[in-house]
């Protein structure tokens, strides 16, 4: 089988290593001339994201790149520690929280690519597709086309491959949140090795965790209005960090000298998700990762989330009978765990409203029984246990088709 996969990020390039151990022959098209990642933004990896990175041979290399995180401790704004709690799986090295910049990880997954002749193509940037009985073709905006059995669409949440599946889809939208990512080698907050530090404060949440170089990564949260993209574009780190030092200040903890300390890397995004998309697929089109189930970033799970999607889709094309009933398992298997993580995320989002979210949900599940007859997957009858995931990202155990979902992140 032949598979186009739309987008070099994380979602596209983990799903080109796992297909490319099924067997499939793959290609990716990516927009970039280089690379996809962005520049700035840093991010962990849950135990279930290095899981589904063993299965396809690369939790090693990004194990590497990344610093380990074992313990996570949240302190109140007036300094008092809450809480100390166990991150993840530690005892196994493999399984530990991953903390790195979201452009060190597409490196790892981009290089590995390579090294196994995956074929990678920069400069590419998709504009449509069409499919017929035999396959499905995708143009480029340089006039040159490419051929394959199916295509993913794994180009983000800005896609251009989602309207192609789902013409009706709603926009992504802003999750209420601006969020600040930032660095620094000059401050010198409380730290233990392995932990990731949660600060709540009056008006910000903030977290942060210090590599073994010494370097500080940072982000925070600031509930406020939607940033344009010029006032993003044309605002300096300086002058970011002057109107978010004033948030902090009255708390008593580390974060405002930590930002006090941050230089020219700083960086500012309007967290976004997607309430939902409807349809997924078409007979030779789906969509992967945050082009199907983007969630803002409360969580934490964006990246390990697209992981697994690689390997969950990889096993359904791998053991379904044919592509049809393959991306049928693969749907039922992913939506219940995705959605519960864009509600999760909402939940953390003081301004997106969970309750609202549940609306969208159950009229995607009105929708979904209107258009197939069947019931959608449902919450209430996914599997709840980590044995389960387990399972159904472990490479050597068969997905069959009354293999349960797997609810919550």
């Amino acid at each position: 089988m032949r598979i186009l996969i739309i987008g070099g990020g994380i979602a596209g390039t983990a799903a080109a290593l796992a297909l490319d151990k099924a067997g499939a022959q793959v290609s990716v098209h990516e927009a970039h001339p280089d690379s996809g990642a962005d520049i700035g933004a840093f991010l962990t990896l849950a135990s279930n994201g290095m899981l589904a990175l063993a299965q396809f041979g690369a939790a090693e290399a990004v194990a590497r790149a990344g610093f380990e995180l074992t313990a996570m401790r949240l302190t109140g704004d007036t300094g008092s520690v809450v809480s100390t709690v166990p991150l993840g799986e530690t005892g196994d090295p493999l399984r530990r929280f991953r903390c790195l910049r979201r452009a060190e990880l597409c490196a790892v997954l981009r290089e590995e690519a390579v090294r196994r002749g995956i074929d990678v193509r920069h400069g590419q940037r998709f504009v449509t597709a069409t499919e017929d009985e035999a396959g499905v073709t995708a143009g480029f905006a340089d006039g040159s086309t490419a051929r394959g059995d199916l295509l993913l669409g794994a180009d983000g949440i800005h896609s251009v491959v989602r309207p192609l599946t789902d013409p009706e889809a709603t926009r992504p939208r802003y999750a209420g949140q601006r969020v600040f990512y930032g660095y620094t080698t000059e401050a010198t907050p409380p730290n233990e090795p392995g932990r990731i530090e949660m600060l709540r404060g009056s008006t910000a949440a903030m977290g942060y965790a210090v590599s073994p170089g010494g370097e500080t990564f940072w982000f925070a949260r600031v509930s406020a209005e939607e940033l344009s993209d010029a006032e993003i574009a044309e605002t300096t780190p300086a002058r970011w960090r002057e109107r978010l030092l004033p948030l902090l200040r009255p708390d008593a903890t580390p974060a405002a000298d930590i930002v006090a300390a941050t230089d020219g890397r700083l960086m500012v995004t309007n967290a976004r998700d997607l309430s939902t998309v409807t349809r997924w697929r078409t007979e030779r089109m789906l969509l992967i990762g945050d082009a199907a189930h983007a969630a803002s970033p409360a969580t934490g799970q964006g990246a390990s989330m697209a992981l697994e999607d690689a390997v969950v889709l990889a096993k359904s094309l791998r053991d379904a009978p044919d592509t049809r009933s393959a991306l049928e398992r693969y749907e039922r298997l992913r939506r219940p765990r995705v959605e519960r993580n864009i509600v999760d995320s909402a939940r953390l989002t003081p301004r997106r409203a969970p309750s609202r979210l549940q609306r969208t949900l159950e009229g995607y599940r009105a929708k979904w029984k209107s258009r197939t007859g069947a019931p959608a997957p449902s919450s209430a009858s996914a599997a709840t246990s980590d044995g389960e995931l387990a399972r159904q990202l472990d490479w050597d155990t068969p997905l069959t088709a009354d293999s349960p979902a797997v609810q919550g992140s």
